[in-house]
């Protein structure tokens, strides 16, 4: 993919030799390496609003 041009691989293009520079993803652009785990029509789906905060999220932590 990188030593290909950027209209043929997300990861093409750059000067000389250059890191993909994003997650390793198919030509087409969808990720290539740990997908989806879930199954998008699981039942329990809509019982899952919004994820889990701990009681100190959001903090940063100042020195």
């Amino acid at each position: 993919g990188t030593a290909m041009n950027p209209i043929d691989h997300p990861h093409g293009g750059g000067e000389g030799r250059t890191k993909g520079g994003r997650h390793p993803v198919s030509p087409t652009g969808k990720s290539a390496k740990g997908g989806g785990t879930r199954k998008p029509r699981k039942p329990s789906g809509a019982a899952i609003i919004r994820r889990r905060k701990s009681k100190r999220y959001g903090q940063l932590r100042v020195r």
